[in-house]
């Protein structure tokens, strides 16, 4: 009953984020990047040839009606199904108590993937740990009180901080070396597509340094004051 409900919640969000894109073929192509899903699998699914769904996605094709949103969109959710419903469980764990909505101070998804080195010029932040991962794409942020998250969630809580997407920007307001974040993160093993640490360079420890480099997570540093902090980065991502 659970897994029918949150099936259902899950088609409703992704579908109505389709259709009110301004560019429904990116938001496709977002949502099936978000469920690992290769084209030729989906359009197996659907029964129609690999070329459509790039059509779609590239903006080739008109943009497709509800009913074969609707269609893309439960395939999505029966492949995911299929292969064990990672992404419908991770949705249905989405923050809901008082101390996620706490530390979570800002969240924002992107209708298509931002590469990170883009993120990163963006928000005037500097990519400084695995740089060879800038060309990786990200699919939204948050924005997270680093010392209520590390100090109130639990590990569970701390999965269910990150939302539906790993490949997601975490940014880390008050971060100061970031080693507790980086701890809290590998404990409760979130893996996130960018950390971004409200710090200087020389500020950072070296063993959030370390634990970024094992994990392979990508870590940028932004020098700015934690009052204009949400503010710059939502002037960006209007």
């Amino acid at each position: 009953m659970e897994d029918d409900i949150a099936k259902e919640s899950l088609s409703k969000k992704i579908a109505g984020e389709i259709v009110l894109s301004e560019e429904p073929g990116k938001t496709i192509q977002k949502w099936r990047n978000i469920f690992k899903i290769p084209q030729r699998t989906l359009a197996n699914e659907l029964g129609m040839m690999p070329s459509v769904i790039s059509d779609y996605e590239n903006g080739r094709r008109q943009s497709p009606g509800i009913k074969i949103i609707r269609k893309i969109v439960t395939s999505m959710i029966n492949l995911d199904e299929k292969a064990g419903g990672k992404v419908i469980r991770e949705f249905s764990n989405m923050p809901s108590n008082n101390n996620v909505n706490d530390a979570l101070i800002d969240s924002k998804e992107f209708s298509k993937g931002i590469i990170i080195k883009d993120f990163c010029k963006k928000i005037k932040a500097e990519l400084v740990v695995r740089r060879d991962m800038e060309n990786d794409k990200i699919y939204g942020y948050s924005i997270i009180d680093a010392l209520k998250a590390i100090v109130e969630l639990s590990p569970s809580e701390m999965v269910r901080l990150h939302g539906l997407t790993s490949k997601k920007a975490l940014i880390f307001s008050g971060a100061n070396t970031g080693r507790s974040s980086m701890i809290a993160l590998k404990i409760g093993n979130v893996r996130p597509g960018l950390v971004v640490l409200q710090t200087k360079e020389k500020d950072i420890d070296v063993l959030a340094r370390r634990i970024a480099h094992i994990e392979g997570i990508p870590v940028a540093v932004l020098d700015i004051k934690t009052s204009e902090l949400k503010s710059a980065i939502k002037k960006v991502f209007k």
